[in-house]
């Protein structure tokens, strides 16, 4: 395998939103195949067409360009081993269970659903496996000329691999090493269903196979099933042909308590999906990562960091950065807690260390929403530049930058009222008439001449902070006040004293 050219594939069924953890197992797979000038395919696996929802698909590649993991090949940009739609190769799979079942390693089974809920009411936990495939109909309880007659007349069967009894199977996962299997503990899994289309644990295996997939990251939910995959792989194209596997750890709740899911992220009040999700079945719509203000290259990052790290202590990393410094041996066995907060503060540090220009349009689109019309870039670059440490999510800009493009609807005076007097009111007054007549109207000037101001009128400077910020901003917040003076120019400035005055002499 080692001298094959990489290629790795992620294969999501189209039957919803894309959980955080789906991205983090595209980010691995796509890193690992950048780092060796390999090949990553996104094949969708919609086999099981009761599960299909509609628009899912797009949903997927939509996320996927969203986080900047645009994949080589797909049902999208097409490639060399396409159809990538498992729905497309129907065709394909049928013939390698009927191999399986010519080599006896599978079987067909005519067992009909009311046969099978009989059973499950009889015995309790049933399963379809070497202890109870011979009470059962199928090709190996029925006489060949009776299995000949039901297939002559279109009966309805499956196809199931025949589990060994007692055997154990081993893979060397990339991550776990050697990981050992008792094949007695799995069912005799469905190969091929009544409708011809193929279950996963079949096609996965063909088309990893007729796709050359040389390396198989997956979710540690999928061990489970590896026996099976393995015995698949042996049985039809040699262990030698199978790819290596990496079972990636589980995202856990903040609690450290199970798989994370979408009904936490209801309850604790964050997002587990990419980006928005609207169920058409419901029409009830799951937040996203991009609409509650993240940054595609913070989501990326603080997806890399759930369960791996460089070992250096590093946590910023660029998508380049990522991948010189990935490694699979560095993935941890381990889930990884969700940590909320932390996301925020990886969207922070993003929000500082790109230009500003970079996300502009999407804040623009937050203050449009706010009824905001932004109408000059420039002036939307330099307020950004003032607040963007402040901001955590990117809807983050409307409350703490909102007072440079509006008055301030609500002037909190209540802030200012318990220590007002007529001193501060003269001074405030005064202080009016002399930014009339300033020439030079910058952060320093206003400063200069508000502290010697004060000084004149016999009053401290941090006295009258608080409510020239108040009366500029409307609350106890903002960056420096006299850089907002500076930015929201000085007729603003005067309006802005005279309609605070004016609420304080009501």
């Amino acid at each position: 395998m080692e001298n094959k050219p990489v290629r790795v594939r992620f294969a999501p069924s189209p039957t919803g939103g894309l959980h955080l953890g789906g991205v983090r197992t595209v980010l691995f797979n796509y890193l690992f195949a950048k780092q060796h000038g390999g090949t990553f395919i996104v094949r969708i696996e919609d086999t099981d067409q009761t599960r299909f929802v509609e628009g899912a698909e797009q949903y997927i590649f939509d996320c996927l360009q969203w986080c900047g993991l645009t994949p080589d090949e797909s049902p999208v940009n097409g490639g060399p081993f396409a159809p990538y739609r498992q729905s497309e190769r129907k065709a394909i799979y049928k013939q390698y269970a009927l191999q399986l079942i010519e080599k006896g390693y599978a079987y067909y089974a005519f067992d009909t659903p009311e046969e099978l809920e009989a059973k499950r009411k009889q015995f309790p936990n049933f399963q379809y496996n070497h202890q109870t495939r011979y009470q059962c109909s199928n090709s190996l309880t029925l006489a060949p000329e009776q299995v000949l007659e039901k297939l002559a007349n279109n009966t309805p069967y499956v196809i199931r691999i025949k589990m060994p009894e007692n055997e154990t199977v081993t893979c060397n996962d990339l991550i776990r090493g050697k990981v050992e299997f008792n094949t007695g503990l799995s069912d005799d899994k469905v190969l091929l269903k009544a409708d011809g289309m193929p279950t996963y644990h079949l096609a996965v295996v063909v088309d990893d196979y007729l796709m050359q997939i040389t390396h198989a990251f997956r979710g540690e939910e999928w061990l489970p099933s590896a026996p099976i995959h393995i015995l698949l792989w042996q049985y039809l194209f040699g262990l030698n042909n199978m790819p290596q596997w990496a079972h990636l750890p589980l995202i856990l709740k903040p609690d450290g308590n199970g798989k994370l899911s979408k009904r936490d992220g209801e309850r604790l009040g964050f997002p587990v999906f990419a980006m928005d999700w609207t169920d058409p079945a419901t029409g009830n719509t799951t937040k996203g990562f991009k609409e509650r203000g993240f940054l595609p290259e913070a989501f990326v990052n603080m997806l890399a960091m759930l369960g791996w790290n460089d070992g250096s202590g590093q946590e910023i990393f660029s998508i380049d950065a990522l991948i010189e410094k990935f490694s699979i041996e560095r993935i941890h066995k381990g889930g990884a807690r969700f940590d909320y907060e932390k996301a925020k503060w990886f969207n922070h540090s993003w929000i500082q260390q790109l230009p500003v220009q970079h996300y502009a349009a999407e804040v623009k689109k937050y203050f449009s929403a706010a009824g905001i019309t932004i109408t000059h870039n420039d002036y939307l670059y330099r307020v950004m530049e003032l607040v963007k440490e402040r901001c955590h999510l990117l809807p983050d800009f409307v409350e703490q930058a909102g007072f440079f493009f509006q008055h301030p609807t609500n002037v909190d005076t209540n802030a200012i009222a318990a220590k007002w007097n007529e001193a501060k009111q003269q001074f405030f007054a005064e202080l009016m008439r002399n930014l009339e007549l300033m020439s030079i109207w910058n952060a320093e000037s206003l400063e200069n001449d508000f502290k010697e101001m004060a000084a004149a009128h016999q009053l401290k400077p941090g006295e009258l902070m608080l409510p020239f910020r108040i009366m500029l901003v409307g609350g106890k917040f903002g960056p420096h006040v006299f850089d907002i003076a500076a930015l929201i120019g000085k007729e603003a400035t005067i309006q802005r004293i005279k309609h605070t005055l004016q609420l304080l002499t009501a």
